[in-house]
């Protein structure tokens, strides 16, 4: 095992062995642990009991975060030139079609979200092999495929932001920075586990959200108590 830095120790001093605290003293914390030079971003850790080897109980959604996630998001928008100028008024970097698409065919993924419209879909098809892995592929369900790619790019830069379990059954997010208030990292988080639970498929069974855990990119991780997100 590596050596643990000066900073690390630190961190981890402050976290009390075997405790789970609230959300607000674990957003509180996190913020007072993280001592990067960086404006870190803030992660959430959730461990769903579900098995996502079972279609039926695949977790995949939107959250709008109300503080948004202090990231700078390049969307680039495939449409209809009819539809060019108002996702360019909207907020995207990236406007356009067949050039975009050979762009990518080349290997260009210099953005952080794709938006289109159900009638490029067919277009966008074979760029699955380049943009699947990078979790890049326009979707309808998150709202990325949509008629009104306006409405999806104000969305985007608001603060919309994708997420599905992984295939050890835990779902991992940025939602927000070091730099914002604890209470904003908190709000936030709660609205990212309230959507977690509207989510919730019929087919699982037991305990749903079976560990929560916050953290910043250089930071350990936090275990949040799940009861204590109704107090925010």
């Amino acid at each position: 095992m590596g050596k643990l830095t000066k900073n690390r120790k630190l961190a981890l001093s402050k976290i009390e062995e075997g405790k789970t605290y609230s959300l607000k003293e674990a957003s509180e914390l996190v913020k007072d642990i993280t001592s990067s030079k960086f404006d870190a971003s803030v992660d959430i850790d959730v461990r769903l009991g579900v098995d996502p080897r079972k279609a039926n109980q695949m977790v995949r959604g939107v959250a709008s975060l109300p503080h948004g996630t202090g990231k700078q998001v390049r969307v680039l928008v495939l449409c209809s030139p009819e539809s060019e100028q108002a996702a360019k008024d909207a907020g995207a970097e990236y406007v356009g079609l067949d050039e975009y698409i050979e762009k990518i065919k080349g290997g260009w993924t210099d953005i952080d979200v794709i938006i289109t419209q159900p009638q490029i879909m067919g277009k966008i098809g074979a760029l699955g092999r380049v943009l699947g892995p990078r979790g890049l592929m326009p979707n309808p369900k998150s709202g990325t495929v949509t008629l009104d790619v306006a409405k999806a790019v104000e969305e985007v830069k608001q603060g919309k932001i994708d997420f599905r379990v992984d295939k050890t059954g835990i779902i991992h997010s940025s939602i927000g920075k070091v730099s914002f208030d604890a209470s904003q990292i908190a709000e936030n988080a709660k609205e990212f586990i309230d959507t977690l639970i509207k989510l919730k498929p019929t087919a699982a069974k037991g305990t749903y959200i079976k560990s929560i855990y916050l953290s910043s990119t250089m930071s350990p991780g936090i275990k949040v108590d799940s009861k204590s997100i109704e107090e925010i």
